[in-house]
């Protein structure tokens, strides 16, 4: 089966891997985002996928704009010559429609949710933040719309409670890769038909601002535990203690210890080991942190070179 990859962050990794690895496929060409200035030199960095191209000898694209090279972008891969499909795995542009269609069975995309559900560029930072107890990842045939197109089959992952952001990230990443390898060639063979999606039960899984990560004391702390699970590390909650940004990063909700009256924000318990501020409702052990301009560390070691007060508030 002959393929094109479109791909450019850490997630789109292991897809692309499994695409290489598992037999019956031909990956002819990589198509990602050109290489960004990053580290403190600002020097050109390519991305995880066109690191990955290369080491393994696949053939790399990187346009800037595909809508403004779409003649040039458009030729180059018909020089490929017959494409079976095209897999897009968080590529980072949108695609017109012609580019889509352009692979006989058209362009397939593995998202990061059970669509409807997320819809948009946040989908596992949003199901995080709300509570979900369970994702996953799609294979969907891609259109013009916003992640509207009719869904091939899913993959439900579980989100447990111990799951960060990052680590829910990398079981996501790992699933997409799973549902291509399996489902990918029933799909180009027609064997799996596409069904739409219930346009009833559609949510939109906005950008992340950085306002979203601010946290809000007065909330309990089961939405803030939520809070810090979904941006952890990036860009991580945080609040600010005695004038300086303090990121939260690992954190668990817990029964508040005093019975009288605590504002919101308040430090209501510390010592060599613990960190407890007191939430709208219950209070949050706070595990890891990381004040500005230093590295992120566990809360005892925090706490050996950083003096609090209980009564002492976070805002």
């Amino acid at each position: 089966m002959k393929i094109i990859f479109y791909g450019t962050p850490h997630f789109a990794v292991p897809s692309l891997k499994a695409l290489l690895d598992a037999p019956g496929f031909d990956v002819r060409a990589v198509i990602t985002q050109p290489d960004r200035p990053a580290g403190r030199g600002h020097k050109l960095q390519a991305s995880p996928i066109k690191q990955l191209a290369v080491d393994r000898g696949v053939a790399v694209m990187q346009p800037g704009r595909i809508k403004k090279e779409l003649k040039s972008f458009r030729a180059g891969l018909e020089a490929l010559g017959p494409i079976d499909a095209a897999v897009v795995v968080a590529f980072g542009q949108i695609l017109p429609l012609e580019i889509l269609n352009l692979p006989n069975s058209g362009s397939i995309n593995a998202h990061a949710s059970l669509l409807p559900r997320w819809r948009g560029a946040a989908p596992i930072q949003r199901a995080m933040l709300e509570g979900d107890q369970e994702t996953g990842v799609c294979l969907m045939r891609m259109e013009q719309g916003l992640d509207s197109g009719p869904v091939f089959s899913r993959l439900a992952v579980e989100i447990e409670d111990s799951d960060y952001c990052d680590q829910l990230h990398d079981k996501l990443a790992a699933a997409a890769a799973s549902l291509l390898v399996r489902d990918l060639p029933q799909i180009v063979a027609g064997q799996i038909a596409a069904q739409p999606q219930n346009e009833g039960l559609v949510t939109y899984a906005h950008k992340i601002e950085n306002q979203d990560a601010l946290i809000d004391w007065s909330r309990s702390n089961l939405e803030i535990w939520r809070q810090v699970r979904a941006f952890s590390p990036y860009p991580g909650a945080f609040t600010t203690l005695n004038g300086a940004r303090l990121k939260i990063l690992r954190a668990r909700p817990i029964e508040s210890m005093r019975t009288q009256q605590v504002t919101a924000g308040e430090i209501e318990l510390t010592d060599r080991q613990q960190l407890e501020v007191r939430c709208g409702q219950g209070s949050l052990s706070i595990e890891e942190l990381q004040l500005e301009g230093r590295r992120r560390q566990p809360v005892a070691e925090f706490l050996k070179g950083f003096r609090i007060t209980v009564g002492s508030r976070m805002a």
